[in-house]
């Protein structure tokens, strides 16, 4: 595992992070121009390459001006042969040939530094995002985070192909020709170089003016691109509630502020006005240069040779008009993934860290935990025994689901400690800590793959009868060979295409395959019918004996059989015992028990809650 570096000046600052790899190359985060420039410094042949590539292309122009220049003198004086025209124009060819060849060197490099760097800035964010907190993730929006890993990033690839290597061409498109006019006769040089200071100035203010419109562009297309992405995820909500004109009415609106920013970037591009300027330099040049002529002081030719130089000028004055808004875009794209990058996650993986198999005991000192400045758990204290299962009731919002996110530091506390063998959580390697934790709840997550990677997924080393075993305790093994193709079934993304009941019995087989020694059960068998719960139940309970089990429930048929019950109140524990201790002494646990007793009588199912009834999540 390794630890981002970020380069500060002669300082490195190492972030916080739950994921890492050991071999990242330091790239410089203070900045997104210096960190583009960073990975463009992993290769640094290819800079290198690109730009000797392109002083040889431009120069080889040159020289193909000036060829046609000499060759102009030469026809127009007395006394020339074939032989000299052919030595001539055989000049002309091999420096043609020589830009076409420089050309394809400088293309090359640029296009392979560009898919290269396009590559490790994704693998840069997938990397980090891995190693961000739940925190963090949770307070971002999932269509913002694509945007920034597909389109900010392929923004990046464009910059360099064929953003900055158009930049690197025209920069020595400039330069030469000056150079190789002031070699001609420095006097030619006056007008050149007014037209290069104009035209500086004149980039200036355009991308002074451009820059802040490009990144709103990439702003405006993270939000939009978020908003659908939520529709999307959240369909059957948009369709149960016929809100389809609010979310279409949302869509357009972002969009036409999308469609509004390209306006205003098109109208910053119209105001350009570098190629008129250089039509009336040229122009000018030209006057000049026939006026040298005419004073004797040049040749013709020489002329002829000014002329096409000076033409070459149209080029890099052309070009910055695209190539520079592919700059600002990527500039504007590593802004806000690096943003992403360098926002401190919460968490250390603490590498070197406590790595060893747990016993199972579980304490709580005096915990306290809140976020957006509310308090979530107040003064928390508890000790699960090496193999007891407790249950946690509440009710809504009593923190029972944050309760059991502590354990495997999904989040860290604010206030004491929690244990796990007596070792603090902090001090245990994360890796070694939750690849011991399973956690099974009610809104079960399932990857778009085969059904048998779903199950060994967390177990690398499951074998085919491993998968069936545990998918047999589970009650999954019946309807997974009800399908076509068994095991090796697809599922939609999400799990889609299962039912809710199917769902979670594959999360409850991840579990048995997993073994881990301390399992958690945030409402697991909500959408599991009875009979099929009972047999679950009696699997959980062999499995349970050698582990500690937390149960989050409202289903008495599960309450009854833990070991301790605590009952949460506004984040406090109120109590704690047996069914038949807390039955008999504790207010708030006869109401949860009366509750459910009554939706019973009613004709209810015995494990089925009130709408007051605890639900998971909480």
């Amino acid at each position: 595992m390794y630890n981002f570096t970020l380069i500060m000046g002669s300082q490195e600052k190492v972030s916080k992070t739950e994921f890492s790899l050991e071999d990242e190359y330091p790239y410089n985060r203070t900045g997104p121009v210096r960190w583009i420039i960073s990975h463009a410094l992993r290769y640094p042949i290819l800079p290198l390459g690109l730009v000797l590539a392109a002083a040889g292309n431009n120069l080889a122009f040159g020289y193909v001006q000036i060829f046609i220049g000499r060759t102009f003198d030469l026809i127009t004086s007395v006394g020339w042969t074939r032989a000299d025209l052919k030595v001539a124009a055989l000049a002309i060819l091999a420096a043609a040939l020589s830009q076409g060849f420089t050309g394809l060197i400088r293309n090359y490099a640029a296009e392979f530094m560009a898919q290269a760097i396009e590559r490790d800035t994704r693998h840069e964010l997938y990397v980090s995002l891995l190693g961000k907190s739940q925190t963090f993730h949770g307070r971002q929006r999932v269509g913002d985070i694509m945007s920034r890993a597909t389109n900010d990033v392929r923004s990046l690839n464009l910059m360099f192909s064929p953003g900055m290597m158009l930049i690197t061409d025209s920069i020595m498109n400039l330069v030469i020709p000056i150079v190789l006019i002031g070699l001609i006769r420095v006097e030619l040089l006056i007008v050149p170089l007014m037209f290069t200071v104009a035209l500086v100035l004149t980039l200036l203010d355009y991308n002074r003016r451009l820059s802040p419109v490009s990144r709103d562009i990439r702003d405006q297309f993270g939000t939009m691109n978020a908003g659908l992405a939520e529709a999307i995820a959240g369909i059957e909500v948009v369709k149960a509630n016929v809100q389809e004109h609010y979310e279409w009415d949302k869509f357009t609106h972002n969009a036409r502020r999308f469609r509004d920013l390209f306006v205003q970037r098109g109208e910053i591009q119209a105001r350009y006005w570098p190629m008129l300027a250089f039509a009336v330099f040229w122009s000018l040049g030209f006057f000049h240069a026939l006026t040298i002529w005419h004073a004797g002081r040049i040749s013709l030719g020489e002329v002829v040779a000014f002329v096409g130089l000076m033409g070459g000028l149209r080029f890099p004055t052309f070009i910055s008009l695209f190539s520079f808004d592919l700059v600002q875009l990527g500039i504007a794209g590593a802004r806000r993934i690096l943003k992403l990058i360098n926002t401190e996650t919460e968490l250390d993986e603490n590498v070197g860290g406590v790595a060893q198999p747990i016993r199972g005991e579980v304490s709580f000192d005096k915990v306290s935990f809140g976020y957006n400045g509310k308090l979530v758990l107040k003064d928390i204290s508890f000790t699960a025994k090496p193999g007891e299962t407790i249950a946690i009731v509440g009710q809504t919002g009593s923190g029972k689901t944050t309760l059991t996110h502590l354990i495997n530091r999904i989040y860290d506390v604010n206030e004491g400690t929690v244990l796990v063998d007596g070792i603090d959580v902090r001090d245990w390697s994360m890796e070694s800590l939750r690849s011991q934790i399973s956690t099974i709840e009610q809104d079960v997550f399932l990857f778009s793959t085969k059904l048998s990677e779903n199950i060994s997924f967390g177990r690398d080393d499951a074998t085919k009868e491993m998968i069936e075993t545990a998918a047999r305790e589970a009650q999954a093994d019946e309807f997974i060979r009800s399908f076509t193709d068994g095991y090796d079934t697809e599922i939609g993304e999400r799990g889609v295409t299962l039912s809710g009941g199917q769902r979670q019995r594959i999360a409850i087989a991840r579990a048995f395959l997993t073994d881990p020694r301390i399992l958690i059960l945030d409402d697991s068998t909500s959408a599991i019918d009875s009979e099929t719960e009972d047999q679950i139940q009696r699997a959980m309970r062999r499995i349970s004996e050698k582990r500690t089990t937390f149960l989050i429930t409202h289903r008495l048929s599960q309450i009854r059989w833990a070991d301790r019950i605590l009952v949460l109140r506004g984040g406090e524990i109120i109590d704690q015992g047996t069914h038949t201790e807390l039955l008999a002494r504790s207010a708030d646990y006869q109401r949860i028990f009366a509750r459910v007793r009554s939706s019973a009588d009613d004709g209810s199912s015995t494990d089925s809650p009130t709408d007051t009834t605890p639900k998971a999540g909480e």
